[in-house]
């Protein structure tokens, strides 16, 4: 009788309910059905596919770039300077003659890489700023939001030179530049979705469970801001890919002999009537990156938005 209730009480315990542990699979559960109805809205977008394919190309370009690359990008060889579009150069030479193709491939490199530092650097400190400004709200937020304002009022681009001019030309301070200059647009976003968010039953509830300010902050309510993050990021590589290629333009970005886009265009405007190969081809380029990026944010846009599903 004593080993009976014994294996009853054992059996209870092993088959006890967990309610966090099914809470947790849950939510779990319901987030991977939301990514794949997401995934699905913008699978069936066209022009977010063709956004895709572009990025994708560029991408793997990029990682490819010693394999595909035909000539060393920094090699120069004056006797084949400003050639045009041949078998041995896919898309010419420059002044110095240098494979412009090759240089076009790790010139890529340099701008994803710009676009995604800079972003990630806009993201870290931006939203924490916002959160926080929105959260509390009272004096802190007043004193952050002007504080915004003021980095607000100068165009992205000039903020970017300003930083830029402080810190001195080179592709990292590039990075940095850039980065800061989106700082004020996470903040602002975020604030908005902060403001929203808070005023949630949930969040009420979490406050009531006594949760910490930062618990909440980080576990309640920016989760649920994820989706204008994560669109704004897709636009902002784009932008932080044209103001690194505007700095480049104006000598601010990449030095010589480093293969940056912005810079190689620069260089061939001096050349436009007689080479206009080494203007067309990184513009093309420019073009088509920003553009994929934007076509992906459009249909982020639309597939993050229940409305439009």
């Amino acid at each position: 009788m004593q080993t009976e209730d014994y294996d009853m009480s054992s059996m209870a315990t092993t088959d006890r309910f967990d309610p966090s542990e099914a809470q947790g699979n849950m939510t779990k559960s319901k987030r991977t059905s939301e990514f794949a109805e997401v995934f699905r809205h913008l699978m069936r977008n066209r022009a977010a596919v063709v956004g895709l394919f572009i990025i994708g190309g560029f991408i793997a370009a990029s990682v490819l770039a010693p394999l595909l690359s035909t000539h060393d990008p920094l090699r120069t060889a004056l006797g084949n300077r400003l050639q045009g579009p041949s078998s041995e150069h896919i898309l010419g030479t420059d002044e110095l003659g240098r494979d412009l193709f090759s240089r076009m491939l790790y010139g890529g490199r340099i701008s994803l890489n710009i676009g995604l530092i800079s972003v990630l650097i806009g993201v870290s400190i931006g939203v924490p700023i916002g959160a926080i400004s929105g959260y509390f709200g009272g004096k802190l937020d007043i004193l952050t939001q002007r504080f915004i304002d003021i980095m607000i009022a100068f165009p992205g681009i000039l903020l970017a030179i300003v930083v830029v001019t402080v810190l001195g030309v080179g592709v990292q301070n590039v990075m940095i530049a850039t980065g800061v200059a989106s700082i004020p647009v996470y903040a602002r976003l975020v604030r908005g979705s902060v403001l929203a968010v808070k005023e949630q039953s949930y969040v009420a509830a979490a406050h009531a469970a006594g949760l910490g300010h930062t618990r909440i902050i980080f576990r309640q309510i920016l989760p649920n801001c994820l989706a204008p993050i994560i669109v704004q990021s897709t636009f902002q590589i784009a932008t932080s890919i044209l103001w690194a290629a505007g700095l480049g333009f104006l000598g601010l970005g990449a030095q010589a002999p480093t293969p940056e886009w912005g810079a190689i265009l620069s260089n061939g405007r001096a050349y436009i009537r007689t080479a206009h190969h080494l203007t067309t081809f990184p513009g093309l380029a420019i073009l088509f990156m920003v553009l994929g990026f934007n076509l992906v944010g459009d249909g982020l846009r639309d597939a993050l938005d229940p409305k439009t599903r």
